[in-house]
């Protein structure tokens, strides 16, 4: 990493600080710290596609990301997000990576494992690796966390979803861009252009690239929104990788990226304009 990018994220990380203080003297602390990181804002999009076979057509898709487990982000919280996801009647689940802040140093993985395990998707529920599931030698953790709770791990891969009728999806799961080894030619062989694919990446500039192969719809988390906004300038800064795409939906031609602002916080507990998101996705045929 150059001197240069070294000094750009020293000055937004100052930024980012600056910002916890001014929360602090504005009396905006109890807020930002105690009630906007606990309320949950659930986005309602709909996707339509003429590549979407007709018996997918109404299939509801639920996206969590970025948990962040820890005593910022606890098990009660997850329960009441496995909760929310159940109400919505999924018939796919997605999670997008960053499930627990510090995973070798985590001591209640069961607990988890019993919460994500009652989550509820007849078609299949699927995630990746975030930057965090693979920090501080995490990476077997959390895919054992997630293949114990009925998720499939996708790295670089692709799973057909198959209904009764013959009719076809992809989904596709690319490895974290920060830590992970993403091999986007390996991701590129799972991929048709007569099927409608769906990408998960944690990193929403991963779409730079992704969006150039037969990808419809890219599924991110990573950026937190920023975590952090002011009004009319927007996030104060965002993680390495989501610098360019922060927060909601990215279209390009016919196809769309959606950024989700996940769900809980990291490096400092607090979150202003940015509320923690559930995505709910309708796909039909156009």
């Amino acid at each position: 990493m150059t001197k240069k990018v070294h000094r750009r994220m020293f000055l937004k990380s100052m930024l980012y600080f600056a910002f916890a203080g001014l929360a602090l003297s504005a009396g905006g602390y109890s807020y930002s710290r105690y009630l906007e990181p606990k309320l949950l804002d659930v986005e309602k999009i709909e996707f339509t596609s003429p590549k979407l076979p007709q018996s997918f057509s109404g299939i509801k898709a639920v996206q969590f990301s970025d948990t962040h487990l820890s005593d910022h982000y606890t098990l009660e919280q997850l329960k009441n997000i496995k909760e929310s996801i159940n109400a919505l009647s999924p018939d796919l689940v997605f999670f997008t990576g960053d499930l627990i802040d510090d995973p070798l140093h985590y001591k209640e993985k069961n607990g988890i494992i019993s919460q994500l395990a009652d989550i509820k998707a007849p078609l299949g529920k699927f995630s990746v690796f975030g930057n965090h599931d693979h920090g501080g030698y995490g990476s077997n953790i959390y895919a054992e966390v997630m293949m114990q709770s009925g998720f499939t791990m996708l790295k670089n891969e692709s799973r057909d979803i198959r209904l009764a009728d013959g009719a076809v999806i992809t989904v596709s799961g690319l490895d974290d861009l920060m830590l992970g080894k993403p091999d986007y030619q390996n991701l590129e062989k799972g991929l048709s252009e007569e099927t409608f694919n769906i990408l998960l990446a944690h990193e929403p500039d991963a779409w730079l690239h992704t969006k150039k192969l037969a990808v419809d719809v890219q599924l991110s988390g990573h950026s937190h929104g920023g975590q952090v906004q002011l009004p009319f300038y927007g996030p104060l800064i965002t993680p390495p990788f989501a610098d360019i795409y922060t927060e909601g939906l990215y279209e390009y031609g016919e196809k769309k990226l959606y950024v989700n602002r996940g769900l809980g916080t990291t490096r400092v507990p607090f979150r202003f304009l940015s509320m923690p998101e559930l995505t709910v996705f309708t796909f039909n045929k156009a």
